[in-house]
């Protein structure tokens, strides 16, 4: 099954009216309140706000990750209630990129074939084209001479700079970060955050990220602060 390419827009997703509960009675959680929110196309967007307030399911609500109660989200032009769980998981695979706090790269394959992992998963061939962009990313990101090293062989900063290429190689219209540099020092987040930043103004990716530090998101273009489920 494959997705026919959304049309552009100047947002790269919208969500209206979003709400979210988790449990029942007297252990109900309103997660989300009715979150209004757009995401312009190629900018860096932070989400902030305190522990339980609602982030990380804003952030798992508009990249198809879990289904809200109520609400609709629209990401590059389509309608994300409107596809079924397998039409779904084809269109996160080609329009969604993830990056998370553990790198989540594949110890037997080197740097360059876990940023073409994507299309392997697909069960498409990794055309020339496919290995030029991998070797794009690589130098944007400067891991350009890291591309035969497997992870372990990798710094912890090198190693999320390989996820952010994997995540990018599919030309997602959204890269969600989450918490991208909870495991790092402080010199290597700095890097990490820097790599993000590039992506947006030199690469046009459109970023999302879900972070509790300031200095974290001082990187962004916007900042989205949640309390209590609510943008603040």
């Amino acid at each position: 099954m494959t997705t026919t390419s959304p049309p552009r827009t100047t947002l790269a997703a919208a969500a209206r009216g979003l709400t979210k509960t988790y449990g029942r009675g007297d252990a109900r959680v309103h997660a989300l309140r009715g979150v209004d929110l757009d995401l312009p196309r190629g900018r860096f967007t932070a989400i902030m706000g305190p522990s339980g307030s609602g982030k990380s399911t804003l952030m798992h609500c508009l990249a198809g990750l879990e289904q809200a109660d109520a609400g609709t989200i629209t990401v590059g032009g389509t309608g994300l209630g409107t596809l079924d769980d397998d039409a779904l998981t084809v269109f996160r695979r080609e329009h969604i990129g993830f990056v998370f706090q553990a790198y989540n790269l594949l110890p037997m394959l080197t740097a360059e074939q876990n940023i073409v992992l994507p299309y392997e998963l697909a069960g498409r061939r990794v055309e020339p084209a496919v290995t030029e962009r991998a070797r794009l990313l690589a130098e944007t990101l400067g891991v350009a001479d890291r591309l035969g090293h497997r992870p372990a062989e990798l710094s912890g900063g090198q190693q999320q700079r390989v996820a952010i290429a994997r995540a990018l190689i599919t030309e997602p219209d959204l890269l969600f970060a989450d918490e991208p540099t909870g495991n790092l020092d402080s010199a290597t987040s700095q890097e990490v955050l820097e790599q993000l930043r590039r992506s947006v103004d030199e690469l046009g990716q459109t970023v999302v990220m879900v972070t509790h530090e300031p200095d974290a998101a001082a990187f962004a273009d916007d900042v989205v602060t949640l309390a209590d489920g609510r943008i603040a």
